[in-house]
């Protein structure tokens, strides 16, 4: 029987690629939220099924799941790749970027899901998370800790439905995708004004441009998940590249010597 898979973010990076390759073989639902992507997915195949998501509107949430259940009765696999970057120093980040940050990382999946449970009994969730949910990097903050309340708040969703559905944390280093280009975009306001940190995040804004065309390659996520997906029992968390690891390595230190690290790191950057 042919499975159902449905993405969001479906419209660039990771989240495309995986409808490329998963609409190979099932039927996928993919999220988008600029109109002008409809078109493109139906192209993809003609397993793709578009459809309408804006991860900081609730009642967008709640009707894409509606659209969703009225034309399958099944969803094997759901993978909520759609995400944003907030950039700036905590000495100054406004709460309304804070918000948003936390509504499209974190709160706008778990809704996505809470919608769709009755129809991924049995399924698996696999969230794109991140190395940054392993601890604090300078002037990411926001996505960290969005990243890790996510982990958090699914960790316990699947215990507390007695394992109702697998969710699978998957947890990439640099990769090669246009969030670093449209993160950039989107905290100019912190990059062009912050004159209090103007070096640090004209520093974050270069090395997200560099990470663009650096990282690993969006394949090698898309064959892991693949992997991971297909798998009868998979683990709750994967990390994806070397530097995922070795942030994971780091964040099971002692808090003091993390921090001393970290520290250290902008130092030898010429950050302090």
């Amino acid at each position: 029987m042919t499975k159902t898979v449905v993405v969001t973010g479906a419209t660039s990076g990771i989240g495309k690629a995986l409808v490329e390759s998963y609409s190979e073989d099932c039927i996928v639902f993919a999220g988008y939220r600029n109109p002008d992507y409809e078109r493109d997915l139906k192209k993809i195949s003609s397993n793709v099924r578009p459809f309408f998501i804006d991860m900081e509107k609730t009642s967008i949430i709640d009707g894409a799941a509606i659209y969703i259940k009225r034309n399958t009765n099944k969803v094997d696999l759901l993978i909520n790749a759609a995400g944003c970057v907030m950039a700036g120093p905590m000495e100054n980040m406004p709460l309304s970027k804070l918000k948003k940050q936390f509504e499209v990382n974190t709160f706008s999946h778990l809704r996505f899901t809470q919608k769709l449970m009755d129809v991924l009994s049995g399924g698996t969730v696999i969230n794109i998370s991140s190395m940054s949910s392993f601890g604090i990097f300078p002037f990411i903050a926001p996505y960290c800790a969005s990243k890790r309340a996510m982990d958090i708040l699914f960790n316990a969703l699947e215990i507390e439905t007695n394992h109702k559905i697998k969710v699978v944390s998957v947890k990439p280093g640099v990769i090669a995708t246009p969030l670093w280009h449209k993160s950039v975009e989107i905290n100019q306001d912190s990059i062009a004004n912050d004159k209090t940190y103007s070096k640090e995040m004209l520093y974050l804004a270069q090395n997200a441009m560099k990470n663009e065309e650096k990282g690993l390659p969006v394949s090698e996520v898309v064959s892991r998940i693949r992997k991971i997906s297909s798998t009868p029992k998979p683990k709750s968390s994967y990390t994806i590249g070397i530097d995922a690891f070795v942030s994971e390595q780091i964040s099971k230190l002692p808090a003091d010597i993390v921090n001393w690290l970290i520290e250290f790191g902008l130092k030898k950057k010429g950050l302090r």
